[in-house]
């Protein structure tokens, strides 16, 4: 790679801003608690580095049927973070007693990342854009994905301790912080589905 400088821009700002794996980590923090919320972390991390080799290996088969995959991804991925948006924002009760106990797990984190379509999507075009152009061997392409990997790991780890640092000031405004963190799901869902 000649000018690994946009790779890097692209790869820290897709990763760090508000999505799925971001506002859920800091939703499960500032629950249960940073340390408590680590398998959760965890099955994100595991399920990341598998959808980054997967868009690695796959990447040039799938670009050529991309429209009709993206599609589809976006299609069940912005029902998916719809849902979450609204348990997040109005499931409070639900979502804490029942449903949030089973997102702060390894296998919610590892599985989420099959349906987050910003993930897959971010898999396809930096590896796509990036990567592939530039290298092919199968152990180069690992590290690109556990390199990708590490930085959405510490980009979800940043929101966690954000969100367990704020724990109490969260806590006397829980209804505004829970509508706040569901309409930026609902902002992940419509920007990923193309309708802005």
């Amino acid at each position: 790679m000649n000018n690994p400088i946009p790779f890097l821009l692209y790869v820290v700002a897709t990763l760090f801003t508000p999505g799925p794996n971001t506002i859920l980590s800091m939703v499960n923090a500032r629950q249960y608690g940073f340390k408590n919320s680590f398998p959760f972390y965890m099955g994100v991390f595991s399920g990341f580095i598998t959808v980054m080799i997967g868009c690695s290996y796959f990447n040039l088969f799938l670009f050529n049927f991309m429209p009709k995959i993206e599609k589809l991804v976006s299609i069940f991925g912005t029902i998916y973070m719809l849902f979450l948006a609204y348990m997040i924002a109005f499931g409070r009760k639900k979502l804490r007693d029942v449903n949030n106990k089973k997102t702060n797990t390894y296998l919610a984190g590892l599985t989420m990342q099959f349906l987050n379509p910003k993930v897959l999507i971010f898999g396809m075009t930096v590896m796509g854009t990036f990567v592939i152009p530039n290298y092919k061997s199968g152990f180069i392409l690992i590290l690109f994905s556990l390199f990708t990997a590490l930085i959405g790991l510490t980009a979800n780890l940043s929101w966690g301790l954000f969100g367990a640092m704020l724990q109490n000031f969260l806590a006397k405004y829980d209804k505004q912080f829970n509508i706040i963190m569901g309409l930026l799901l609902v902002y992940c869902a419509i920007s990923i589905s193309g309708f802005i």
